[in-house]
């Protein structure tokens, strides 16, 4: 009777067994150059130790001083304060925290930005 499954010279389950190593991925790397550094699209490094607000997806607000941050945009903000909009506005305080990078869907800076009116809203 014919030897049926393991150990069979088709190498198990789902085809046969490997030989030798797998084809280097196409693309322009020659021999004996190295991989380029993939640049971040983000440059936080100049807003490190400023203000800046931070909106996330559901809505929440936060202003704080950019402590550290890394390349998945998690980032770590001091003296931070939630703006609440529920009722009424309210500040909550809430110190020294880390933010999730996935969360977030707005960066900007607070020193020289100002809040202007809607030119798209017509004029009564």
């Amino acid at each position: 009777m014919a030897e049926r499954g393991r150990g069979s010279a088709r190498g198990g389950r789902g085809g046969p067994a490997p030989r030798g190593r797998a084809p280097p991925p196409s693309g322009d790397l020659k021999k004996g150059s190295s991989k380029s550094k993939r640049e971040a699209i983000l440059d936080l490094s100049k807003y490190v130790n400023e203000r800046i607000r931070v909106k996330f997806t559901g809505g929440r607000e936060v202003t704080g001083i950019l402590k550290g941050y890394d390349q998945l945009l998690n980032l770590v903000l001091d003296e931070v304060e939630e703006e609440l909009n529920e009722p009424q506005l309210h500040v909550r305080s809430l110190g020294l925290v880390v933010l999730r990078g996935p969360t977030i869907t707005l960066l900007s800076p607070v020193d020289g930005s100002e809040e202007i009116a809607n030119p798209f809203i017509a004029q009564e």
